[in-house]
């Protein structure tokens, strides 16, 4: 089989373990990527973006294109998604967030660059249009039933599919927005290593951003409710992945779940086709009834591995997805933590002591409790605040020996200052957002579109 390309057909199993192995990489040549998605939003009514008209999602993709020289990415003619020279990629969620994927940077200094940079031409077409866009985990006013539909042929697929497995998945889809980073590992051991340790104290990580305690204009008792959604989506890909925590971990372990992870669709030629429910183990087999002896390519492995949502995903590189969405100083705080974590050795080999010993029921107990409680969520005996304070300092660590300085000479251990703040006062990002709620916002929602605008 030709490894290098994406469209011959793939023979076996070991040729799906060989594209997650291409990933490994020496510590000179790891990077970051770090995603970001946000709600848009009229600043009259409040009114969610729809995707045609004047003030819609598609007159602002044209404008970043025309005024930014973003390249537009057509489907059946309609503008969906922009690319630059740099491989960063402005997208749409299904019910219209838009998602900056950032390029693939050395530091973090260049990624908040990045992102300010980003929000500040987002701004620069909204502004006139009298749109801004808002970071929260969950859309803090609107129903589901008000949320408009992006036009994705895929985003069609995955909401039939949704209502049969879960009864939330349509609200992960049109009504969450989160912050991610994606990183690099140098070996399988070094990939399960920076696994489990990300994956145990992923649930700090969603305590310390939970923003999200609003539902249909109302609190709705969770700091993290993007989180809690994601555990009524669908159990046969969301989760804490118990089997990360085996012996036998290694890259054909997550083929052999990927495998089991029923398919959304297949690309063919400009349409997404709809395999849901079938199995990619057929499909390797030349058995998948849409496409009668035809083999998947690996372009289309790619396409099944992002249709898996765990709280840490696997591709060629390891993406961390415990975080709710937030301001431009959390969007870089994010990577701040997981690489002064997990790009520093002895940040990481102490990280994974905190969470070594812990059993799966215990895991999956603090994944159920941080969503609702946050820092006051416990195990051991040991709240996560206690445990979040430690991990900051072992990422602080981690990124002063990395010593990346920008111009002013500074490394960067400032960017973990959002973090600092919410262990010093106790309050995540939520429970400031309810304080205000129950005091100067009067109990309403709407001041949240004008205070916390980017």
């Amino acid at each position: 089989m030709n490894k290098t390309s994406k469209s011959a057909p793939v023979e076996s199993k070991n040729d799906l373990v060989e594209y997650l192995e291409s990933g490994c990489k020496p510590a000179s040549q790891w990077r970051m990527g770090t995603e970001h998605e946000k709600f848009g939003y009229t600043m009259d009514d409040l009114r969610p973006l729809p995707y045609e008209g004047e003030r819609g999602i598609r007159a602002i993709l044209t404008a970043l294109a025309v005024r930014f020289g973003w390249q537009p990415v057509l489907e059946e003619g309609l503008i969906i998604a922009l690319t630059d020279e740099s491989q960063a990629s402005i997208t749409l969620e299904p019910g219209g967030q838009l998602e900056l994927s950032g390029a693939i940077l050395d530091n973090i200094h260049q990624t908040c660059t990045e992102v300010y940079t980003h929000l500040k031409q987002v701004q620069a077409i909204a502004e006139p249009l009298d749109v801004a866009f808002l970071g929260m985990g969950f859309h803090p006013k609107w129903k589901r039933s008000e949320m408009e539909w992006m036009p994705k042929g895929r985003y069609r697929i995955m909401r039939e599919y949704m209502d049969k497995v879960g009864t939330l998945g349509r609200d992960m889809m049109t009504r969450t927005c989160t912050i991610q980073v994606n990183l690099d590992f140098d070996s399988e051991a070094d990939m399960v290593n920076k696994f489990r340790t990300s994956l145990a104290l992923q649930p700090i990580a969603t305590a310390l951003f939970a923003n999200s305690p609003f539902t249909d204009g109302r609190p709705n008792g969770y700091l993290s409710y993007r989180s809690r959604v994601w555990e009524d989506t669908d159990p046969d890909r969301t989760g804490m992945l118990p089997f990360v925590f085996d012996g036998d971990m290694g890259f054909e372990k997550y083929v052999d779940y990927m495998l089991d992870v029923p398919m959304y669709f297949v690309y063919r030629d400009g349409n997404y086709l709809d395999a849901s429910g079938q199995s990619f183990r057929a499909f390797l087999d030349g058995r998948l009834p849409i496409l009668p002896g035809e083999k998947p390519t690996l372009k289309d492995w790619e396409d099944h591995l992002t249709t898996a949502f765990p709280e840490v995903r696997l591709k060629r590189f390891l993406e961390m997805r415990g975080a709710d969405g937030g301001p431009w100083r959390r969007i870089c705080a994010l990577p701040a933590l997981w690489v002064g974590l997990l790009y520093h050795q002895d940040s990481l080999d102490a990280a994974w002591k905190i969470a070594a010993d812990w059993t799966m029921e215990e895991r999956l107990k603090l994944r159920e409790d941080a969503p609702r409680l946050g820092l006051a969520a416990e195990i051991r005996g040991r709240s996560i605040h206690d445990i979040a304070r430690e991990v900051i300092e072992l990422a602080r660590v981690g990124l002063n020996a990395r010593a990346r300085l920008n111009g002013a000479g500074d490394n960067e251990t400032g960017f973990l200052a959002p973090l600092q703040q919410v262990i010093d006062t106790g309050l995540t990002p939520a429970e400031r957002k309810l304080e205000l709620y129950h005091g100067a916002w009067n109990e309403s929602v709407d001041p949240v579109f004008f205070e916390c605008a980017y």
